[in-house]
């Protein structure tokens, strides 16, 4: 008697533990994919960041031609996989009078998810860095 009992038990808990993962599953898989996603966005954003200070670097030294320092560093974007990204330098040509250069780098975010773009919608990621020429002055 006592063993029929227990799989009668054990059977109706299979029900529940099969009712309970429906239930449970999609919201952690939803957490789940979140989580990538979040990940990837910031991996994208410190890479972006160091990306722009990389050419800001490059950028501030005389002589520097904004064409070879977006060339030298395009590898670790492209390294992540980052998609329709735009770089922009300001000055756009970098003569022996500047004294300031800006690097600002715009990631479309929607381009570059990897599971589920919604969850950034039509964002765009932006970094930038702003460095001071060192140059020597005679005056």
């Amino acid at each position: 008697m006592r063993k029929q009992l227990r799989t009668t038990h054990q059977k109706n808990r299979q029900g529940t533990t099969i009712v309970e993962f429906a239930i449970v599953a999609p919201i952690f898989f939803l957490v789940l994919m979140a989580s990538f996603e979040f990940i990837r966005i910031n991996t994208i954003r410190n890479a972006a960041n160091n990306v722009a200070y990389a050419m800001s670097r490059q950028a501030m030294v005389s002589g520097a031609d904004a064409t070879n320092i977006e060339a030298n560093n395009q590898g670790i974007l492209q390294a992540l996989g980052v998609r329709n990204h735009t770089i922009t330098f300001t000055p756009a040509v970098i003569a022996a009078d500047t004294d300031r250069v800006t690097v600002e780098i715009c990631i479309p975010l929607g381009d570059n998810g990897w599971i589920v773009p919604r969850f950034t919608g039509n964002r765009d990621l932006v970094a930038g860095s702003t460095l001071f020429a060192e140059r020597y002055r005679d005056n």
